[in-house]
């Protein structure tokens, strides 16, 4: 069996357990605050400025006989480089405080998800990191477009509120295809079970991710908060 299909069929109910989060099914239903996407946003800031300084290790701890990877990883990292700046911009867009996010505490959750890929490149296989891959960009095409039209739908926001959620909607289906040729290289087992296990933990922790914007605040209706403090 192919890595990818392996890699499917072990991390099923796992991508299951993130795609039953309450927060993207009310999204996807068009049940979304400005609230809670302005908290998605914040969170989505605090794991991806990480993805540089991830990409950087990963490249920097391959064993020789993986020589070849380091072109995919310089590739990864010119396209990553600048997207928490874009996160930002669409935190000011849909009416949040920019400064404030970029100066907030991510969620337990979030800087749990970002400590499990840390230690899966630093103290495991950094192999593991393209598991990461796997669920980031493999839900962002699931469900970034799809999610964009439904809050930018519900709440009426500027298309310059979306630059994060549709810009990887469409770059990640070129990753998709790129981690797909990466992952049919990988045949050594360690580090088949290493993609699988990373890719494991990270569907857990980010459903977790997920469910604590509620947490956050994020059902609250901003615009029915103002109107009753009026």
């Amino acid at each position: 069996m192919k890595l990818h299909e392996q890699l499917a069929r072990e991390t099923a109910a796992d991508r299951e357990f993130l795609l039953a989060a309450p927060a993207i099914r009310r999204c996807l239903e068009g049940r979304v605050t400005r609230a809670l996407y302005v908290a998605f946003l914040t969170q989505a800031y605090h794991h991806v400025r990480h993805t540089v300084p991830l990409l950087m290790a990963v490249g920097s701890r391959l064993p020789d006989r993986h020589a070849w990877l380091r072109d995919a990883v310089l590739h990864y990292l010119e396209e990553e480089t600048g997207h928490e700046e874009w996160i930002l911009n669409d935190i000011a867009a849909a009416g949040g405080d920019r400064a404030a996010a970029a100066a907030s505490e991510p969620a337990v959750a979030t800087e749990a998800m970002v400590a499990y890929a840390y230690d899966t490149v630093m103290r495991r296989n950094p192999i593991g990191f393209f598991g990461m891959v796997h669920v980031l960009e493999g839900t962002s095409v699931s469900l970034a477009l799809q999610a964009a039209d439904r809050i930018q739908g519900a709440l009426g926001l500027p298309p310059k509120a979306f630059t994060y959620l549709r810009s990887h909607g469409e770059l990640d289906k070129e990753h998709v295809n790129d981690l797909a040729a990466i992952l049919a290289r990988l045949t050594d087992p360690e580090d088949q079970e290493a993609v699988i296990r990373c890719a494991r933990g990270i569907y857990w922790l980010y459903g977790h991710v997920f469910r604590s914007l509620d947490e956050q605040g994020g059902v609250i209706d901003f615009s029915q908060a103002r109107r009753k403090s009026a």
